[in-house]
This record gives structure tokens, C-alpha cells and sequence, in this order.
């Protein structure tokens, strides 16, 4: 008996992720649970349909008002959880869309010799954006809020806090942006054994923000001045250093395992 040929995939690879990756299986799972909690009540109901049947028309066992309860329990409950399902993923799809945009912008620095990666994953966390260039290394974290709808509304900020329509931003990004830039900067210590400065950026699309204030840390600004920013800031890096973070920081996103 001739033994049939063994065949392997002929990638060695995995896929570098894409914009808004992240988000996108967050939304997957989530209509999954939209479906579930309406499938649930569903059922309870055909079941009741099905006991008022045998009622009306005496077939034992007759115990449609059990049933009834139970299926208006599911249905509030399906309800419920329907409504806060599709709110989240209208959510997560408005934070999917404002990465996709920012993407789109980050195309000027492609043209200029920059690399950019998109949903780079970590233990339990992700950065939209990471950009290297000659110009330095940038961690880009988006952030897509509503507007209001009849007025002009600005993002502003201090040294610890971000401002959206004049309310705090509960989530600290600053904070939260700095974070990633450390993580990123030990990372591509361990994994090119040479230390690179990292800078935080937090992009808001769509919206006004305040001016970038003389020695700020954290760049906080709509995506459109991004590249000119970048672009304005003096070179510190050779193109080997460029070519050498971007190996390292590519062989990380290929094989490390979402958990």
C-alpha cells in the first residue's frame, strides 16, 4: 500500500496583526453573547407556546404557569443583556474604527522610511501602535470618544490627567501610556540587548486637543499632526537601529501566543 504523501503549510510564519485586531475579537465574542441570551429566551418561549398548547388541549403533564415564570425570567434577563451587548460592541466598534483611522494617517510615515506595527499583544494588554523611525520610537495608544453634538468640544490635559469636554478621564491613558512605553523599552532591551527611549503619544480622533506644552512627556493630539510632529523631532537613530528594532519587535509579534 503506497503511504500518501505528508504535506505541511508552506508559511513559516504567522501574520503580523492588524489594526483594531483586538478589539475585533473582543466584538466577535461579544455578539456570540448577544446571540446566546437571545436564543435562551427564544427557547423558553417555544417551550411555553408548547405547554399552553397541551393546556388548552388537556394532555398531561399541564404546567404552563411554571413555565411562563421561568420564561419571563430568561426574556427580562435575555433583554437585558441584549441591550448592554449591542451598547458594547457599538462601543468597541467605534474604538476598532478610530485604530483604523489612526492606521490610515501613520500610511505618511511608511512612505518616509518608518516601520509601524499594529495591536501588538502583551500579557493581558495591547498597544494600538508602535512606530519606529529615524526620528526615535513611538508608542501610539488611540483613544475614540462620542462628541457632543451641538458644540465644539476640546480635549485638554495637565501632567497627570486627561480632559474629555472638560470631565476626567477615569482610566488615567497618561498613566496608563507611560506604562506601555516602559514595558516596550524593556522589551526591546531583552530582545536587542541595547536601550531605546520609547515616547508615549495618546491620539484623539476627531477631536481638538490643547497644545503640546515645552517638555511634556506624554504627546496627547489629534492623528492628523502626528506625522508632523514626528517629523519635526531631530533624528536618533541609524538605519541599522531602525532595521534592528524592527526585526526584534516583528519576531515577538509572530510568535508570541495570545493567551
Amino acid at each position: 500500500m503506497k503511504q500518501k504523501n505528508k504535506k505541511r503549510s508552506p508559511l513559516k510564519d504567522r501574520p503580523l496583526r492588524y489594526a483594531g485586531q483586538s478589539l475585533n475579537e473582543q466584538i466577535e465574542d461579544k455578539l456570540l453573547d448577544v446571540l446566546y441570551w437571545f436564543l435562551l429566551p427564544a427557547i423558553t418561549i417555544i417551550l411555553v407556546v408548547s405547554e399552553w398548547i397541551r393546556f388548552i388541549n388537556p394532555q398531561p403533564p399541564q404546567r404552563p404557569i411554571f413555565i411562563t415564570i421561568i420564561a419571563i425570567i430568561f426574556l427580562v434577563i435575555g433583554v437585558f443583556k441584549i441591550f448592554r451587548g449591542i451598547k458594547i460592541v457599538n462601543r468597541l466598534k467605534m474604538a476598532r474604527d478610530g485604530e483604523k483611522i489612526v492606521a490610515e494617517e501613520l500610511q505618511i510615515l511608511l512612505r518616509e522610511g518608518a516601520t509601524v506595527f499594529h495591536d501588538v499583544i502583551g500579557d493581558k494588554f495591547n498597544i494600538d501602535h508602535v512606530i519606529i523611525s529615524k526620528h526615535g520610537i513611538f508608542l501610539v495608544e488611540t483613544k475614540t470618544y462620542s462628541k457632543p453634538v451641538k458644540k465644539e468640544s476640546t480635549i485638554t490635559f495637565d501632567e497627570t490627567q486627561v480632559y474629555v469636554d472638560g470631565h476626567r478621564v477615569e482610566r488615567e491613558p497618561i498613566k496608563q501610556a507611560k506604562s506601555l512605553s516602559k514595558w516596550l523599552a524593556d522589551l526591546l532591551l531583552q530582545t536587542t540587548g541595547q536601550k531605546f527611549p520609547v515616547r508615549p503619544v495618546i491620539l484623539f480622533p476627531g477631536w481638538y486637543t490643547d497644545k503640546i506644552k515645552k517638555g511634556q512627556d506624554v504627546w496627547i493630539l489629534n492623528p492628523k499632526a502626528l506625522p508632523t510632529f514626528i517629523s519635526n523631532e531631530p533624528i536618533t537613530l541609524k538605519d541599522t537601529d531602525v532595521h534592528l528594532v524592527a526585526y526584534h519587535l516583528s519576531r515577538y509579534v509572530r510568535t508570541y501566543e495570545v493567551k
